[in-house]
Parts: structure tokens; C-alpha cells; sequence
């Protein structure tokens, strides 16, 4: 599967998310030729600050494989993950990231930090960005608007 089919998988997830008030923030893991984790952010669906998209789609993964360990596996998410997300991400030893549209306001894979390259963590991760990154901005933008307006 390609990184724009990544992307596109985790849009279609991340659109589920405004349906109960959460940020249309999507993310899928692909591991071994196929897609074993997908899901959308549920902040505001659970009462729980922790329920970004990345991170719970790395629980499903691991909890698929039965290890916690991602070895080799790919994470596409609609935003560049934040802090809590990118070092999420390096703790489960994935193998690469890829997503959509930066957040230069809280980004962790190149915006203000870059958790997946930083020499002094004990894993690096290979880290592509903006992959349909002005449809994965659309969506966000459409979202925030939407509030603004009510």
C-alpha cells in the first residue's frame, strides 16, 4: 500500500470524528502487508485527554500483535502527532510515520521538535511528511471554521 493510500484510509477514519464533537484527526498502522489498527480521535467521545488518534490506534496494534513492540510498522496520520503521540510512537519502535498536515502549534516530528530523529532518544524513526497534506488541512480548517460559525 502506498503512503497517499495510508493517508487516505486515515482521512476517511479521521472523518468519523466530528460526528460526536472530537477533532477530525485520523490514524492508521500498517504492519506486514496490511492495515492492523484504525481509528480517529475520541477526546471528547470518552472524557479522556489521551484518546488521540495515533495513540489509540498503537493500543489496537499492539494489542493485534500481542507485543508491544511495532517493529516494522508504518503509522499514517492525518496531523503531524504531537508530543505525547511522536513519543508513543518512538516508545512502540515503529518503523516509519508519515502525515498529512504539520501543527506548527504542537507538532513533535518536525515542527517544533522531531522526536523520530533526535540522536539522544534510544530509537529513531523514519518521518515523511505532508502526504496529501492540503486535503488533511482542508478537513481540519472546514472543522474549525464550523465552530467558529455556531
Amino acid at each position: 500500500m502506498t503512503d497517499d493510500e495510508l493517508i487516505a484510509l486515515a482521512l476517511a477514519e479521521a472523518r468519523a470524528a466530528p460526528a460526536h464533537g472530537d477533532v477530525p484527526v485520523g490514524a492508521v498502522v500498517w504492519h506486514d502487508g496490511e492495515v492492523i489498527a484504525r481509528r480517529h480521535n475520541e477526546r471528547e467521545l470518552t472524557g479522556d485527554p489521551t484518546a488521540h488518534a495515533e495513540l489509540l490506534a498503537v493500543r489496537d496494534a499492539a494489542t493485534r500483535l500481542g507485543r508491544w513492540r511495532l517493529d516494522g510498522a508504518t503509522v499514517a496520520a492525518t496531523l503531524e502527532p504531537c508530543p505525547m503521540c511522536a513519543g508513543a510512537l518512538q516508545q512502540a519502535r515503529v518503523a516509519r510515520v508519515i502525515f498529512g498536515a504539520d501543527d506548527p502549534k504542537a507538532g513533535a516530528l518536525g515542527s517544533l521538535y522531531n522526536l523520530g530523529a533526535d540522536p539522544r532518544l534510544n530509537h529513531e524513526f523514519e518521518v515523511v511528511p505532508w502526504v496529501r497534506a492540503d486535503e488533511c488541512a482542508a478537513l481540519l480548517q472546514k472543522f474549525f471554521s464550523g465552530l467558529r460559525s455556531s
